[in-house]
């Protein structure tokens, strides 16, 4: 049995992940961390991490950047593998989960959708064939209206991981409305939509000549994001210290 803390055990994606684990004949929430009261939950919760007694085999973690520095000491102190799902960390933060990747496992992803970082390994293999053949790539992500960034961290590691495979030969373009001019022959547009209660919705479009082909995820529910979590650390408890991805869990 997978013994399971829930850091942010209490907002949103926690009580998602909490009901999904209660459905895993492997795992169970041993404890929960959450500063915010008033949620009954069938298991302790810890007003913050470092009051803790709870052994677990792995934490997900689906809090806020303002907790992460004390959750990766704790993961680091106690070399409990941590799956982070918190976005928004600074980049001293970032070296942090690099360090604390050296204590024990971590694993970081843009984005923990089964189905997105699939469509990220696609890439790499239809990025070659397709940008040698002239085809000119553009990425749009539509979101929800109350989603502050734009584009998404999503969009951002899907063009990523087309420049990588292209070789880093791209350049990133946002917006086009303040020139006069010619797509240029290496630019990855990446567009952004925001309307209505869109969960997430990402297109990478290759453009040829007289034909199109698009790869295409839809998320209809922040559920696959919550999956996504307890996938990774089925795949996370257990594992010898390193910084993993949702690459890893997909294979």
């Amino acid at each position: 049995m997978i013994k399971v803390l829930m850091h942010g055990c209490n907002g949103r994606m926690g009580q998602m992940i909490v009901n999904l684990v209660k459905e895993e004949k492997e795992m169970e929430i041993a404890a929960g961390v959450d500063k915010f009261d008033g949620v009954a939950n069938d298991f302790p919760v810890f007003s913050c991490i470092g009051d803790c007694t709870v052994k677990a085999d792995v934490v997900i973690d689906f809090s806020n950047a303002g907790a992460a520095d004390e959750l990766l000491d704790y993961c680091a102190g106690t070399k409990t593998p941590v799956v982070l799902c918190t976005t928004g960390l600074s980049k001293e933060q970032l070296v942090k989960v690099e360090e604390t990747a050296k204590k024990s496992a971590v694993l970081k992803s843009a984005n923990m959708s089964v189905g997105i970082n699939l469509l990220i390994k696609l890439l790499k293999e239809a990025v070659p064939a397709l940008a040698a053949a002239g085809f000119d790539i553009e990425i749009v992500e539509k979101h929800h209206n109350q989603k502050l960034d734009a584009p998404s961290g999503t969009a951002i590691a899907l063009a990523d991981a087309v420049n990588e495979a292209a070789d880093g030969g791209y350049t990133y373009v946002y917006d086009r409305s303040q020139v006069r001019q010619k797509r240029g022959e290496k630019e990855l547009g990446i567009s952004a939509v925001r309307g209505g209660t869109i969960v997430g919705d990402h297109d990478v479009i290759f453009a040829g000549t007289d034909e199109v082909v698009t790869l295409e995820h839809r998320a209809y529910s922040r559920a696959v994001f919550g999956k996504g979590a307890v996938q990774a650390a089925k795949f996370l408890a257990g594992k010898p210290a390193g910084l993993y991805d949702m690459r890893d869990v997909i294979g």
